[in-house]
């Protein structure tokens, strides 16, 4: 990571309440995901009004019952993401989720027009600002605490910012409307948008996808020539991904992050796989945990960046926490992970009694010491290496293939809706 790392003097730290670790939820596997990584929250969207509207993954307003049921029972908080630009012929839809939120007994909605932080306002619905309104400076803070106590700063700015913003609200005692001082929100980890707070407009300009409306394309992620169009020269670029961001990761110096005041640390990655949501969260979970402890450490530091390089990135930098005015760009296109995961199969049966899960696999193969990975939307994540291995009616065998029913130890239950999935280094040849 090319933030740097800064050494802290930290005492143990009694009596104070740690920031409020907010993971993504796009599915019901990263939901379980999440909460396996130890998220204090979660964040979703419904239907066409959130800004991952495109991604397959989103919930429907029937989930919403089972949603807020999931996280009580873990005692995990859930926002519901509503938080695109609306049109009088969203209002309708906008005002049913909310309705079916509030009953539903969802925490919060995250809203960044005016008709939603309005009729959610009216209904005591707690209302969370959307960083797309580019919260910047503390006269906009107190104008929104007229109908919020939650708002996520934008994107932009530095930890010195942040910093007198939340001092002031101390200072001023700025409340919102439940009495309590405001609180702020910022993004920890994951993409960022090469558009100021994610206000981009070059997927409406190039395809009449509004990103404001959850339907980007990610133009800036792809390669671009630049032709001066009088002589048509054309310009070499040192770096041909020239407006798609490396991703951000804060954990290097979260202890900066924490003391400026914030109480609530964002994961992007409502549109990732349920493995990136555990392993982002579980390594954030750590690092908050470690920096109340008094254990947060370099070394502690590095181990999570290296494991988070194992999920989906495009590298990391520390945005423009510290001060940076211009982004950095990947170099590539897609991720950097060091894996990957390939797909096997999916559940067929579980015995309880002796803890052995039984799958068909219908790609590829599956051999003794294998390190493998079981996604459910009823358990989220769980990775186990082979070995032993039970195929057909066969017995204990050293390969499964195409075809075959094969069964395992796992501590797990599985149900027909499970996936099976290989891990493999990144560069690895495609197995047979």
């Amino acid at each position: 990571m090319n933030a740097p790392y800064r050494v802290f003097n930290l005492q143990k730290i009694t009596g104070v309440n740690k920031v409020e670790l907010l993971s993504p939820a796009g599915s019901f596997e990263a939901l379980h995901a999440a909460i396996q990584g130890g998220a204090d929250a979660v964040y979703f969207g419904v239907e066409q009004l959130n800004m991952r509207a495109r991604a397959t993954m989103n919930f429907d307003i029937t989930d919403l019952m089972t949603i807020a049921a999931i996280c009580h029972e873990h005692n995990v908080r859930s926002y519901l993401t509503l938080n695109t630009i609306l049109y009088d012929h969203d209002l309708a839809l906008m005002k049913n989720i909310i309705n079916a939120a509030k009953l539903a007994g969802i925490d919060a909605v995250i809203a960044s027009d005016q008709a939603v932080i309005q009729y959610a306002a009216s209904h005591k619905m707690a209302v969370h600002i959307s960083t797309q309104l580019n919260i910047t400076n503390i006269e906009t803070v107190q104008f929104y605490a007229h109908f919020s106590d939650v708002m996520v700063l934008s994107r932009e700015l530095s930890l010195r910012q942040i910093k007198q913003i939340c001092h002031t609200i101390e200072k001023e005692n700025i409340c919102g409307p439940s009495g309590n001082k405001v609180q702020i929100e910022v993004f920890a980890h994951g993409a960022l948008c090469m558009a100021v707070s994610g206000k981009c407009y070059l997927s409406l300009h190039t395809q009449n996808a509004s990103a404001n409306r959850g339907a980007c394309l990610q133009n800036c992620r792809r390669k671009y020539k630049v032709i001066d169009m009088e002589e048509g020269h054309e310009l070499e670029l040192d770096n041909e991904f020239i407006m798609s961001p490396k991703d951000l990761c804060t954990i290097g110096f979260l202890n900066e992050l924490i003391d400026t005041g914030v109480q609530v640390l964002k994961i992007e990655g409502r549109g990732k796989s349920a493995d990136y949501v555990q392993t982002v969260t579980s390594c954030y979970r750590k690092a908050i945990d470690a920096y109340y402890d008094g254990s947060f450490s370099l070394a502690k530091a590095e181990s999570w960046i290296e494991k988070m390089r194992q999920v989906y990135n495009r590298d990391f930098w520390g945005g423009y926490y510290l001060g940076k005015e211009l982004g950095e760009w990947t170099n590539s296109a897609g991720s950097k992970a060091l894996t990957r995961k390939i797909y096997i199969g999916k559940g067929n049966h579980y015995y309880p009694k002796t803890g052995i899960a039984e799958f068909l696999v219908e790609a590829y193969s599956l051999k003794l010491g294998d390190k493998v990975m079981v996604i459910s939307a009823h358990n989220g994540v769980t990775e186990t290496i082979i070995t032993s291995l039970h195929v057909n009616a066969r017995g204990a065998q050293d390969t499964a293939i195409k075809g075959d029913l094969c069964a395992f130890p796992l501590q797990v239950p599985v149900k027909p809706s499970d996936k099976l999935y290989k891990i493999v280094d990144a560069i690895q040849e495609e197995p047979n």
